[in-house]
């Protein structure tokens, strides 16, 4: 029940954020995780509807095959689905969207030529890459992380105030990620939503 009352609360505050911001961009994302969230199927299902799914899982040998099972998961909850770092695999699977990681940023308009109709995220962690996705073609940045995470123990955290300072320097919609619970996100002003794993597992 704790968790469920977590998730909610996470989700509330994404609509909210969304609210604010206007964006047509999804509000809540769920990332997969190959160590954290193995099968983020329940996770999935437990989204509301019209939030996003970035599927990663990128050591996989049967990486397409899960894909093709998530995929069709996604569609039936109504979840978009977006594949990240492989332009090719989703096309291949027919997703919703691409996210690519920060040193990817630049295939932003290659992606946009492959399927106008993808919905592309790119990953940044600071100001320089937060530019260079806003000016790559993306529809939405996922800045991180915000709070200190498990993900990426040695990685300094922007906090809450630094990330809403970088979030108002770009015109598309910046959506919070890392390290995020029910209690900090409260804290987080100036995103457009909230990404998270283990806040949205189940």
């Amino acid at each position: 029940m704790l968790k469920h009352n977590n998730r909610t609360s996470i989700a509330t505050i994404a609509q909210r954020l969304k609210r604010a911001g206007r964006s047509a961009v999804p509000a809540l994302w769920l990332l997969s995780d190959e160590l954290r969230l193995k099968d983020p199927r329940a996770a999935i299902a437990a989204l509301p509807r019209g939030a996003g799914f970035i599927f990663r899982h990128y050591g996989l040998p049967n990486r397409e095959q899960l894909g093709r099972e998530l995929r069709q998961h996604c569609r039936q909850h109504r979840i978009l689905f977006s594949v990240a770092g492989d332009t090719r695999l989703a096309a291949r699977l027919r997703a919703d969207g691409v996210h690519l990681p920060q040193g990817l940023a630049h295939h932003a308009i290659a992606a946009r030529q492959r399927n106008h109709n993808w919905l592309i995220t790119v990953s940044a962690h600071d100001q320089s890459s937060m530019f260079r996705a806003a000016t790559s073609g993306a529809d939405a940045i996922l800045l991180s992380p915000v709070f200190a995470t498990a993900s990426h123990p040695d990685a300094k955290p922007l906090g809450p105030l630094h990330f809403a300072l970088l979030a108002r320097l770009v015109k598309i919609p910046v959506i919070a990620l890392g390290g995020i619970t029910a209690a900090n996100a409260r804290r987080i002003q100036g995103a457009s939503g909230i990404a998270a794993i283990s806040a949205l597992g189940v």
